[in-house]
């Protein structure tokens, strides 16, 4: 007998490891081609995180000290729309408002599309601990808005809600334990 018999069990093995490596070269071949023909190569275009700037304005006293302390005044580039979502800021109290716990509500959007997002924050000082459930006026009376429940933490909280009944929406935090409410915000939906 010239010729050797080879194990079959090696055979085999061989050939399947020299599949799977040329099976992956030509994946890998094909994925690197696609990223750059589709653009997801990671190259953004020659800009990069440390080209990006941030502006902020620089704070100035505010010359009325029954509103808030600091008013931040416009830049460069700002819009009218930038000066009204700051006026939210002057609802917040001041240390000269009355020392009873009060909640304070306010809401990212003015107006939103029907099932968009509407960001209600606050602060609620005194309050650690409280849940806080979100309220809606419907038909002229206030509804408990589903169960969306917020809890206060560092006299502060955050949630949000979305709601598909269009018009302007009036919303409102209530404390679930003293049934002390916030002011009222309004959005318009639609």
């Amino acid at each position: 007998m010239a010729q050797q018999e080879r194990n079959p069990i090696v055979t085999g093995l061989v050939a399947l490891v020299s599949v799977g490596l040329v099976v992956g070269l030509v994946l890998g071949v094909v994925t690197l081609v696609a990223t750059r023909v589709l653009g997801l190569s990671g190259d953004n275009g020659g800009t990069s995180s440390a080209d990006q700037t941030l502006y902020l304005p620089t704070p100035t006293p505010t010359p009325t000290p029954s509103g808030p302390l600091v008013t931040l005044s416009p830049g460069k580039g700002s819009s009218p729309s930038d000066e009204t979502s700051l006026t939210t800021l002057s609802a917040l109290p001041t240390e000269a408002s009355s020392t009873a716990p009060q909640i304070t509500l306010s809401a990212g959007e003015t107006s939103v599309a029907p099932m968009q997002r509407i960001d209600l924050t606050g602060i609620y000082p005194g309050g650690e601990g409280a849940i806080l459930q979100v309220q809606r006026k419907l038909d002229g009376k206030w509804q408990d808005f589903l169960s969306v429940n917020v809890a206060v933490s560092g006299g502060q909280f955050s949630t949000y809600v979305q709601t598909g009944q269009t018009g302007q929406q009036q919303f409102r935090m209530r404390d679930t334990s003293s049934g002390l409410v916030s002011n009222v915000v309004r959005v318009q939906v639609g």
